[in-house]
């Protein structure tokens, strides 16, 4: 039986397209609503109960909207309000983790760099990934503050001093893999890429969010199987027309439209 229904996806701001283009690209038939939270991003700095209630108030207005599912794109949101949004909503509800483990196999001598947020960093779920994936792997943490904001901002050539600070300290520290741990962090890839060099691993967790996605979708049977390409709608908190230029250049569509929605604070 096909499922019409949409997917809600949500971050703190425009990082979550990342996700979103993998969900897109692994599933081209389903409608995508996309909510960014501009108006409170980043989420980085703010109170894990603060970024819970938000978590909340976004999950409640994608499944008004008719979300079959939920997909948190966000790993600050992901690590405060995963087990609150589930709880709640009754809906699947997939959220995203730092890469660790895929890090953890990849690297050449056992050490892995870490980049994220710091409430990221500081987490419950973050402490249990290396817990359960990196015995015996050194890992080694940086927070991040300020590349979010550059990103929001479509403002890249602004993010290589930032990497550079950022950077450098996991290289000079031997790390062989890095984790892209923010969703905003993979549409600067190129830029790490190049800066870290072709010695070292750069993981994200795009692909393997989108493949969860699918797999949950199949076993509760909300998958969509029509011929048809789905479509997507776009909503923010913050200035739609601002936010509106950075996901038509993050989501390479100058016409995708953006609606701006007042949700309580």
């Amino acid at each position: 039986m096909s499922n019409p229904s949409p997917i809600g996806v949500f971050d703190s701001g425009v990082g979550g397209l990342s996700i979103l283009k993998e969900i897109r690209k692994l599933l081209p038939n389903e409608d995508l609503l996309y909510f960014a939270d501009s108006a409170y991003c980043p989420y980085g700095g703010r109170p894990p109960q603060f970024i819970r209630e938000r978590s909340l108030a976004i999950g409640r207005f994608l499944k008004a909207r008719g979300a079959k599912a939920l997909v948190v794109a966000c790993n600050t949101a992901s690590a405060a309000g995963l087990d609150s949004l589930r709880l709640e909503l009754q809906l699947p509800v997939v959220g995203v983790e730092p890469a660790v483990k895929p890090a953890a196999a990849l690297s050449k001598n056992g050490k892995v760099g870490v980049l994220a947020t710091g409430v990221t960093l500081a987490s419950e779920r973050f402490n249990s990934l290396l817990d359960r994936f990196c015995d015996g792997v050194e890992v080694i943490t940086q927070p991040c503050p300020g590349l979010v904001e550059v990103i929001e901002q479509g403002r890249f050539t602004d993010a290589r001093p930032l990497l550079d600070r950022y950077l450098i300290p996991l290289l000079q520290q031997g790390s062989t893999s890095v984790v892209l741990g923010c969703t905003h962090y993979p549409f600067l890839r190129p830029l790490v890429e190049e800066m870290v060099g072709p010695g070292v691993s750069v993981i994200d967790s795009g692909e393997a969010v989108a493949r969860q996605v699918a797999r949950i979708l199949a076993l509760s049977s909300l998958d969509n199987l029509r011929i048809a390409a789905g479509k997507e709608v776009f909503y923010t908190s913050g200035d739609a027309a601002a936010v509106g230029k950075v996901i038509g250049l993050l989501w390479e569509s100058p016409a995708a439209e953006v609606a701006g929605i007042d949700l309580p604070a």
